[in-house]
């Protein structure tokens, strides 16, 4: 019932948008500022396009059928290797760099306790890229393979590929460091494997260790006693549960899993995210080699003209045999490709092989958790990283345009790289009501009836869609830090467009010490501008000089207070500490 809610009203929601913005560029335009007109509503045309891939997202729930977990191999292969009948074998691989020992210890011994209802093989292997001798020696007290290279070439997509070379599972649980699996991860999940065409099942990331908060009520009672408790408790009757000291950084990954990537399986366009994911060997590989053979074919091609003129002899089969030969010893087999986003770069190459039809599953149950970035300084890098890794995809590499898709796995993979690129029009939408609160200059033709009539229809609407299509799941928090987050967005597109190569540090697993402002100056002056704006425009209007309007004042007030509202949170988690509130 629910879905049908939010189905009726996408639908509703998309018309009035479409209504609004036909308007918007025939008969609203402000023909004296199309330097101010232009932008934003071109701005808002490309936020109504990402509502739309946004809707096809979140269209409908349908995942995939779980079944029993198999017995043996030949549940899990096609008829060809249906003779290979033997236990499965699963390797377990836990991922490190530089982390604490003693944390990654954890990972292992919860690793360890996997169980399974049939006999199975299962092998825990440390993947230390930082080859420290402490680290061999807690993968021997704990009785795992200890594997390590003599460089970092390919960050943690080559420690990967190194790992897989010295190992021959059926299937690879990928873990971080800090990745704590539950014992319930393999028989929960290598069920989908009968279907030989999954290629791997990604699982939901659960953060353990994010701040709870402490509700309203008790908060205010903490602080006023038993009055202040009734007015909190009364305030959380009519607006829901509020938590006071909650997570500052909007860690929680359930809308992103539960919703984005859950729904995704309906198109088989749910895509890997590295930690507590599970891959069939067979995939990666197959993969791989095909990567591998169009790679020597492609070189060998360049190499054979160059042969071919020096032995002036283009057919000569010697010449040929040459160039691939040549061609093949300067490629290398790269399971996981090497790129800062691997996981979904490789999840994009699966989905482009339709001589198999690859599939992916984005499992709709926690299996394993792990830590959260608990510092702004952590959580930056982290985003930085998704950011700059999807957009040089997006860039370079674009899945959107290249064979093999689906159209549905197109539009998803879209929707992800067009949610990075709307720090564009996100800067548009924060700057607009500042150049109208100093300057009175409007961007519409004026603020009338006619534009209230057609904008909060939309936005009312709009707001209740996904709020069913969020069922259960607060979407306001996630919204405006998205908003909020603009400048990292914004810091990677500016490294790809300039052929940079993205760059980042292991995302710390401890706090950082100190506050972190420098980092958000961007939204402290967009705060202070707005503010400033505000009193600039209530003096004009005191003063009786400018050419406002109480429409486009209540307008561009309330949007305005909308954006400080939004970048407050980011500045509050740039001073954010553990335990303040419950210290006062």
């Amino acid at each position: 019932m629910i879905e049908l809610i939010w189905q009726t009203l996408a639908l509703l929601m998309l018309l009035l948008g479409a209504r609004y913005l036909l308007w918007r560029w025939t008969d609203s335009l402000n023909w004296d500022a199309l330097w101010f007109a232009i932008p934003l509503v071109i701005a808002e045309t490309c936020a109504y396009f990402g509502l739309i891939l946004f809707t096809l997202n979140l269209w409908k729930v349908k995942d995939y059928p779980l079944r029993a977990p198999p017995a043996r191999t030949s549940e899990c292969v096609g008829s060809a290797g249906s003779e290979d009948d033997r236990p499965i074998s699963v390797d377990i691989f836990i991922a490190t760099y530089n982390e604490d020992e003693e944390l990654v210890r954890l990972s292992i011994r919860d690793a360890k306790a996997v169980r399974y209802p049939h006999p199975i093989d299962v092998k825990v292997h440390i993947l230390d890229d930082g080859r420290r001798d402490t680290m061999r020696q807690v993968a021997d007290e704990e009785g795992v393979n200890y594997i390590s290279r003599d460089n970092n070439v390919g960050f943690k997509a080559g420690n990967l590929r190194n790992a897989m070379e010295q190992t021959s599972g059926d299937f690879i649980v990928i873990c971080d460091a800090d990745t704590r699996p539950f014992p319930t991860m393999l028989e929960r999940t290598l069920g989908y494997f009968r279907d030989p065409d999954v290629a791997f099942v990604q699982t939901p990331h659960w953060f353990y260790d994010l701040p709870e908060g402490e509700r309203l009520k008790d908060w205010m009672g903490r602080k006023l006693g038993g009055l202040g408790s009734a007015i909190g408790g009364a305030v959380e009757r009519i607006f829901g549960e509020i938590r006071i000291g909650e997570d500052p950084f909007v860690n929680d990954p359930q809308l992103f899993f539960d919703v984005i990537q859950r729904r995704r399986n309906a198109y088989s366009a749910a895509f890997c995210c590295g930690a507590g994911s599970i891959h069939r060997r067979e995939a990666v590989m197959f993969v791989a080699l095909r990567a591998y053979a169009d790679a020597i074919a492609h070189a060998s091609g360049d190499a054979k003209s160059r042969i071919a003129k020096l032995v002036r002899r283009r057919a000569d089969p010697a010449a040929q045999a040459l160039a691939r030969w040549q061609a093949a010893q300067a490629e290398e087999l790269t399971p996981y490709k090497f790129h800062v986003s691997e996981d979904i770069y490789t999840t994009i190459v699966l989905h482009q092989d339709r001589e198999r039809r690859w599939k992916s599953v984005l499992h709709p149950h926690v299996e394993s958790k792990m830590l959260s970035p608990q510092d702004l300084l952590s959580w930056s890098i982290q985003r930085f990283k998704y950011a700059g890794g999807s957009l040089d995809i997006f860039f370079h590499d674009n899945p959107v345009t290249a064979k093999g898709l689906s159209l549905g796995q197109r539009l998803m993979y879209l929707t992800t790289f067009w949610s990075y690129m709307g720090a564009l029009w996100n800067l548009v939408f924060l700057l607009a009501p500042i150049v109208y609160l100093m300057t009175s200059v409007a961007p519409v033709s004026a603020y009338t009836g006619d534009f209230f009539a057609r904008a909060l229809p939309f936005l009312i609407v709009t707001e209740l869609a996904i709020m069913f299509g969020t069922w259960g799941i607060s979407g306001y928090k996630g919204k405006v830090s998205y908003m909020a987050s603009f400048p990292i967005s914004l810091q990677a597109l500016w490294a790809v467009v300039r052929k940079q190569k993205i760059k980042f540090p292991v995302t710390p697993k401890d706090r950082q010490d100190g506050h972190y402002l420098h980092l958000v100056w961007p939204q402290l002056a967009l705060m202070i501008g707005t503010f400033a704006a505000f009193c600039w425009a209530a003096a004009a209007l005191w003063l009786g000089f400018g050419n406002y309007t109480l429409g486009g004042l209540i307008a561009n007030g309330l949007w305005g207070l909308n954006n400080i509202l939004g970048m407050s949170i980011m500045v509050r988690a740039a001073l954010w500490q553990p335990n303040e509130e419950k210290a006062g």
